[in-house]
């Protein structure tokens, strides 16, 4: 049996994969692959590994009918066509639960960089402009007993949860389609409306999956029913925010900084003007890039694979 790779995973997937006599092939080249190329790749294989935002689109899966399994190198599937891929008896597996604490670490971490300008003062000192002690120089705020507002209270928003209220007695307010009255009952997390989440978070924290209700839900207008003090955090998906909204928020003193872990689009331009803003703290997209994470991201992926090169039913198989 063939795989094909679409990018880099942990080596233990790689071996694994040899060890059950699977020859596989990996896309090597310091970018993202086309459409095309990936369409050619998958030409004789039996399964396909996507890693980062491949379109697997009816055109993409119309041309790969022959794939026994795909499985994703992610949670999210936003970039999936299920129905088409149900429809070819292609099964599609994620890796749920495994990146939940080292995603929220990264959205906790982003939180502190950006209410103590944390990034835009390290530049600084790169451009070699600290040259003296300033009691009043660019301030950062605290966020000791400030709310923490989540757009969507899953597994990873259940985690950052605990970790504010841990280090900081943050207590929790959260909007969900459902409510998590196992979120409400551990962490005593309020449910609101989304008005509501909007006009009491002092610090928004975006936990939700990119679907047709939540794209570009962060909107100018939306961000104005915000406080001018909050904080607007997205680790989830860059298509979730409206990023020229967003900058203009920012630049009009409407909100008072932002820490985004992804993007719209991905990779980032570098002349972006949020790379240069003081109270702004972007990452490119590592929310899950621990060794821990990405080595049981590994694991689920080869168990996804094996079952579906057997034709067995997958384990974490996107429904």
């Amino acid at each position: 049996m063939k795989v094909f790779i679409s990018g880099n995973i942990a080596p233990v997937g790689v071996k694994e994969l040899e060890e059950n006599n699977i020859s596989v092939t990996q896309w090597k080249e310091n970018r993202q692959i086309s459409p095309e190329e990936l369409i050619a790749a998958c030409q004789g294989q039996d399964a396909l590994i996507s890693v980062g935002p491949n379109k697997i689109n009816a055109g993409f899966l119309k041309a790969c009918s022959h794939l026994k399994v795909i499985a994703l190198h992610s949670v999210g599937y936003d970039n999936v066509d299920v129905a088409a891929a149900k429809a070819l008896n292609i099964p599609i597996g994620n890796t749920p639960g495994v990146l939940s604490s080292a995603t929220a670490d990264t959205a906790f971490l982003l939180m502190l960089a950006v209410s103590r300008k944390a990034f835009y003062s390290h530049k600084k000192i790169i451009k070699g402009e600290w040259k003296k002690y300033e009691p009043a120089p660019e301030l950062g705020i605290e966020v000791n007993g400030k709310t923490l507002g989540i757009f969507g209270l899953g597994k990873i928003g259940l985690e950052m949860a605990k970790k504010c209220i841990g280090a900081y007695n943050m207590p929790v307010i959260y909007h969900n389609r459902s409510r998590n009255e196992e979120a409400e009952k551990a962490l005593g997390a309020k449910y609101v409306s989304f008005e509501e989440l909007l006009a009491q978070s002092d610090v928004l924290s975006i936990h939700t999956a990119l679907a047709p209700e939540t794209k570009g839900k962060f909107t100018l207008g939306v961000f104005k029913q915000m406080k001018p003090n909050s904080i607007f955090i997205n680790t989830a998906r860059g298509g979730i925010h409206n990023e020229e909204d967003l900058i203009k928020a920012l630049e009009e003193k409407i909100i008072w900084g932002a820490g985004l872990d992804v993007t719209n689009p991905e990779p980032m331009d570098r002349e972006n003007p949020l790379l240069s803003m003081e109270n702004v703290a972007i990452l490119p997209h590592i929310g899950s890039a621990t060794e821990e994470t990405r080595a049981a991201m590994a694991q689920i992926i080869v168990k996804n694979i094996l079952a579906g090169l057997k034709g067995q039913k997958i384990p974490f198989e996107v429904k």
